[in-house]
């Protein structure tokens, strides 16, 4: 597999980055803190690894909307 030079994929995986997130004062904040409650959240898991355990925990769309959210800061980290 093979990427385009100026496509950044950030050094920390998605899952482990989301841990970390406290305090933003956005909606990232309830998301980060359910991710540290959930013993099985996808720590090394990509942005599509989170949203597939999701929706196997039948997350409501906000969820989705700050997991889209978070990745896009993610992405420009």
């Amino acid at each position: 597999m093979t990427q385009d030079d100026d496509e950044q994929i950030p050094a920390m995986p998605f899952g482990r980055w989301l841990l970390t997130q406290r305090d933003r004062g956005d909606w990232v904040d309830g998301i980060a803190d359910a991710a540290r409650a959930d013993r099985t959240f996808p720590k090394d898991g990509d942005p599509e690894a989170v949203r597939g355990h999701l929706r196997k925990q039948q997350a409501d769309g906000d969820a989705f909307a700050a997991i889209d959210d978070a990745e896009s800061d993610w992405m420009a980290a």
